[in-house]
């Protein structure tokens, strides 16, 4: 059957993982039936593209994200292609398919009092093991950068003359991001506690056994931290990284900076912040203009 010899195609061409073939298989499988019960059709290879468009009409009617469906029609894309280099179908019907467009999730950000709150009067403690959970809260939110930019940080990355941090992104692309004098001096505070403890001197943040540093740690302090300030259901290292983004759109900075800053491969994925400093904006006119 040509539906088993794709997923043989997945498996061993494509080297997909078994969660991602079952993926493939569930969405095919979820519209083989439904062209057995609503056209009495069994054959893949005969489905219209007019079919195709019902089942998604079926599917937003039942309520499923835009995202969801998305991804059902990106499954039969890759399958109707398949049948078509294997000679067993013409022409795809996807060509005629338009997917539905999905909504932008806002990025989720911690109010600035509330980061003010935590930085200036928050209770980290004392020793190794606080200095290091400030310093990642601090650097998160003065860089803005990913949690895998940050765990890879080397002392050797840091440079003081120039107060700029070197960090190594996305598909290996390096950057140079500038860091105030604060957080320079909270860096060296925690170098020195590193050397009075014996710690190695490759990257900057250890766990307390002197290894490096791990994700699901970072995410414990993160989440722990910020919940002593904010009420926000997510609160993972990314949120920080879309704080700093939305904190510095509202005091003035360009969108391209902010870009760089990121490290952005396009402006698009930076315009979205442009959301929550708009809804803002309009929050502060509501309140302020005496005819709103």
């Amino acid at each position: 059957m040509p539906k088993n010899e794709f997923y043989s195609y997945l498996e061993f061409e494509k080297r997909f993982s078994p969660h991602t073939i079952i993926s493939y298989k569930t969405d095919i499988e979820q519209f083989h039936a439904y062209l057995e019960k609503e056209f009495e059709l069994t054959d893949l290879t005969t489905a219209k593209h007019q079919f195709i468009r019902t089942w998604i009409v079926s599917l937003m009617n039942a309520s499923l994200s835009a995202k969801s469906v998305n991804r059902k029609i990106s499954s039969l894309r890759s399958f109707y292609k398949f049948l078509k280099r294997q000679g067993l179908i013409g022409e795809t019907p996807m060509t005629k398919i338009t997917p539905p467009k999905q909504s932008k999730r806002l990025p989720v950000f911690v109010e600035k009092a509330n980061m003010d709150e935590l930085l200036d009067k928050g209770d980290f403690g004392e020793g190794y093991k606080a200095s290091r959970d400030r310093l990642i809260i601090e650097i998160l939110y003065s860089l803005g950068i990913r949690l895998s930019e940050l765990i890879n940080i080397k002392e050797s990355d840091i440079n003081f003359y120039n107060n700029t941090i070197k960090v190594l992104g996305k598909r290996n692309k390096e950057r140079i991001i500038p860091f105030t004098q604060e957080l320079g001096e909270s860096i060296k505070r925690f170098q020195e506690i590193k050397s009075e403890l014996g710690f190695s001197k490759d990257y900057l943040l250890h766990t307390e056994k002197n290894k490096k540093l791990y994700e699901k740690l970072v995410y414990r302090v993160v989440n722990y931290y910020i919940s002593t300030v904010s009420t926000l259901t997510k609160k993972s290292p990314h949120v920080l990284r879309h704080t700093f983004a939305t904190h510095m759109l509202n005091n003035g900075a360009d969108l391209n900076s902010i870009k760089e800053l990121l490290g952005h491969a396009n402006l698009s994925a930076t315009e979205v912040y442009t959301h929550n400093t708009f809804d803002k904006l309009k929050s502060i006119y509501k309140q302020a203009h005496p005819r709103a």
